[in-house]
């Protein structure tokens, strides 16, 4: 099983032109789960929108404000999900640039009714999450952001996350955490939901787009091959999840059995994408739990 492969020179603070009218700047916070970091977004001419402004780090928001050309002004903040990684820094760059800060809202909002039911039991894993995150406006699905050179239109797409935005910047797709070309997502329940992020990436599947630009990684040049294959990649480990459990067990025992080549230390992680399948299949009756859906719970096939 290879790992994703870093770039040996990250370019860290410097602008990249990625697609006509979008610059990419690359905050310094790899990680397992981030990749070489978070990738932020300079939007628009003149009038432009910064999105997911990354961690709080002024040497971050330095290199936003560095990037912006002589007579351009923020006039956005748009943060795709309320991930430490993605939202954190949003407050002072508000604060530098007087601009708002736009998101679908909170941390906790969008979740379906199951993910809301069984937080309030007492089910938790919203690791990273920025919960002292609050937006000035709220963007809906399909409302829209004006720029200078076109605008940003906000698409719900929950999964990764209740409250994470996809944003269509013409044909291409700015995903967040969504969908991504080094990795395949984190979906951990509450704030992850598997039925969510199915039917969130078969919406983005349905659109014609030029490029995807993730909230980690690099720039994905076929979108629709890329969507297609994350999609596949679910269904078939929903199938290897289903096929361990003629072995009744909890997400950590079949996540054992299934992810049999996996760090260690991506385990945990792993854990949780089988706990989203888990709760998913349950939901829809073809897996049994003992007692109510969590990390300990034993499930079994019907």
């Amino acid at each position: 099983m290879t790992g994703p492969t870093y770039r040996r020179d990250p370019p860290y603070g410097r602008p990249e032109a990625v697609a006509p009218g979008v610059r990419r700047i690359l905050a310094r916070n790899p990680g397992p789960m981030t990749f070489e970091g978070t990738n932020s977004y300079v939007v628009g001419e003149g009038a432009v929108a910064v999105i997911d402004p990354g961690p709080e780090d002024a040497g971050h928001r330095a290199a936003l404000l560095a990037a912006l050309a002589p007579g351009e002004r923020v006039a956005a903040i748009v943060v795709t999900h309320p991930h430490l990684d993605h939202s954190a820094g949003a407050a002072a760059l508000a604060v530098a640039t007087g601009a708002p800060v736009l998101a679908y809202g909170p941390a906790g909002v969008g979740r379906s009714a199951t993910m809301a039911r069984l937080a309030a039991a007492g089910l938790t894993g919203g690791e990273g999450s920025d919960t002292g995150f609050r937006p000035d406006l709220v963007l809906e699905d399909g409302d829209g952001v004006d720029l200078g050179g076109g605008s940003l239109v906000a698409l719900h797409t929950p999964g990764h996350m209740g409250a994470h935005l996809a944003l269509a910047y013409g044909d291409v797709l700015f995903s967040g955490d969504l969908a991504m070309g080094w990795a395949s997502s984190l979906v951990s329940p509450p704030d992850g939901d598997m039925a969510a992020y199915m039917a969130s990436l078969e919406r983005l599947a349905r659109g014609r787009w030029a490029a995807m630009l993730p909230g980690h990684g690099p720039v994905v040049e076929d979108p629709a091959g890329r969507l297609a294959a994350l999609i596949a990649h679910r269904r078939g480990r929903e199938a290897e999840v289903l096929a361990a459990l003629e072995t009744p067990g909890d997400a950590g025992a079949l996540a054992r059995r299934i992810y049999r080549d996996t760090a260690p230390a991506l385990l945990p992680a792993a854990e949780r994408n089988v706990l989203a399948h888990l709760i998913d299949l349950w939901e829809r009756g073809l897996v049994a739990a003992e007692g109510e859906p969590g990390p300990a719970t034993r499930f079994r096939r019907r």
